[in-house]
């Protein structure tokens, strides 16, 4: 059997990522697999019948041990040893997850991703999605490297170009966007308009009292341009980036909004942040919000922690019809137009 060397290492570092394992190891398989993607069949071949592989940088014993296992037809014994522990990640949600046609919170190596755009799309194809919502951040997010008007405007022609490609798979375009101090937007306005989905989430000034944040966030939702509501309460539960209690805000005023206006409400599914809280989202359902279950993903495998936010919608009872991303892309972009219109 021809197996694909490249494939094999690209599926080694999707198991880590989906794993949550430490991200050196991902890097050496994504590493390994480019630099075995720039070079033929034939040359992989003979470095591997000489043992050669390891002089070549970015690939090292282990990673030259799966290529020559590949080369040589069998699944190399690491990505087996992947497989057979890769079970469901969560216990619950699976109706939920079924249900889903795509994801709205995705990021790339175009701010702080890790990946190509490409090859986060095709990740997602091949997870069963029918598009994914590219949503790399705002300027004003500079540690993540928040894109430009003219950088996003870039990306766009990027995107337009891969959909050529990826059809019936589409990128839909997006963005991050900051929610600023005084609930406006880190972004020009006729460049927002241009996008599908605008996810808009507080990144700064996270401690703010509550008497600021609700009117910060309120005017955010209300602008007609955003769509979804990021993460609400910015809380980290547990990961590298140690813990942050939640932001203090007015809830019922805060999902009331989201209600009237149209506006999703993200259950984010990264485990450092299941955002939000049950209790919160139990009130997001209660005030008729609709939800985008999405996983803000940074890499390929993180694309797959949508299980644990459909665990969490399940057990908060959130309707499946209001998820927005159980909806076909036509549908959803015609409630990104006009939130007034739902399929």
């Amino acid at each position: 059997m021809l197996r694909d060397p490249v494939a094999d290492l690209r599926r080694i570092a999707f198991l880590l990522e989906r794993a949550r394992e430490p991200t050196y190891r991902v890097r050496a398989f994504r590493t390994a697999a480019a630099r075995a993607a720039s070079l033929s069949r034939d040359e992989l071949l003979e470095r591997a019948l000489a043992e050669t592989l390891p002089e070549l940088p970015g690939i090292g014993p282990t990673t030259a041990r799966c290529i020559t296992e590949s080369l040589a037809g069998r699944t190399p014994e690491y990505l087996s040893r992947l497989e057979a522990t890769a079970g469901p990640l969560a216990a619950g949600g699976a109706e939920v997850r079924l249900a889903l046609r795509g994801d709205c919170h995705s990021h790339s190596d175009w701010s702080d991703g890790g990946s190509p755009i490409r090859e986060m799309a095709e990740t997602a194809r091949e997870l069963g999605h029918e598009y994914l919502v590219l949503t790399d951040h705002s300027p004003r997010l500079t540690v993540a490297r928040g894109l430009s008007a003219d950088r996003l405007e870039r990306q766009l022609d990027e995107v337009a170009a891969l959909n050529e490609t990826l059809a019936p798979f589409r990128i839909l375009t997006g963005i991050e966007v900051d929610i600023l101090d005084d609930g406006a937007l880190d972004q020009k306005p006729d460049l927002l308009d241009r996008l599908d989905l605008v996810v808009a989430s507080v990144h700064s000034g996270l401690r703010m009292p509550s008497h600021e944040m609700t009117p910060r966030m309120v005017a955010a939702i209300a602008n007609p341009r955003v769509d979804v509501l990021g993460h609400c309460t910015g809380r980290l539960i547990t990961g590298g980036r140690g813990r942050r209690p939640e932001s203090e805000f007015d809830a019922e005023i805060v999902f009331a909004a989201c209600a009237r206006f149209g506006v999703a409400v993200e259950v984010n599914s990264r485990p450092e942040r299941l955002d939000p809280p049950r209790r919160l989202l139990r009130l997001a359902v209660a005030a008729g919000c609709l939800v985008a279950i999405d996983t803000d993903a940074h890499a390929p495998g993180q694309l797959d922690w949508q299980g644990y936010g459909c665990e969490r919608a399940a057990g908060c009872e959130v309707p499946v019809e209001t998820v927005v991303n159980t909806w076909p892309s036509e549908a959803l972009l015609v409630w990104t137009a006009d939130h007034s219109v739902r399929p």
